[in-house]
C-alpha cells in the first residue's frame, strides 16, 4: 500500500492515486476498486459514474424483494461503455457511498490547494 495514496474507502472498496502517476504530474487519474472490478478514471469520468450510480440508486430495487438483500438485480452501468454491473441494493449504497466520498475529497483537496497557493 506504500505505492498509493488513498483518497477515499469503505467496506466495499478503495478510491486512491498511484505515487508513480503523481510523480509524473498525472494528477487527473484516479483508481476505484469494488468487489472484483476496478476502474482507472478522470475526474470527469469519476463524476459521470457518479451520476450512473445515482440514476441506479433511483430507481431502486424490486418492491416485493423477498431475496433480503442476496439479491444481484439492480443493473449498473459504468464508464465503461461495454461494461454494466448487477448488483445488490446494499452494494449500491456502498458504491455510492464510495463515489460521493472520493469526488468530496478530491474536490475539498482541489479546493484547500487552491486556497493556500494564493
Amino acid at each position: 500500500m506504500s505505492d498509493i495514496q488513498r483518497i477515499y474507502h469503505n467496506n466495499i472498496g478503495i478510491a486512491f492515486q498511484w505515487k508513480q502517476d503523481l510523480a509524473k504530474n498525472r494528477h487527473d487519474h484516479y483508481q476505484v476498486i469494488f468487489r472484483d472490478t476496478g476502474f482507472y478514471l478522470t475526474l470527469s469520468q469519476l463524476e459521470n459514474f457518479s451520476k450512473l450510480v445515482q440514476q441506479a440508486v433511483s430507481r431502486g430495487c424490486c418492491s416485493e424483494c423477498k431475496a433480503n438483500n442476496n439479491c444481484r438485480s439492480i443493473l449498473l452501468k459504468t464508464p465503461a461503455a461495454n461494461v454494466d454491473l448487477a448488483v445488490s441494493e446494499q452494494e449500491l449504497d456502498s458504491i455510492s457511498d464510495l463515489m460521493e466520498g472520493t469526488l468530496f475529497q478530491i474536490k475539498l483537496d482541489h479546493y484547500l490547494k487552491d486556497v493556500c497557493s494564493n
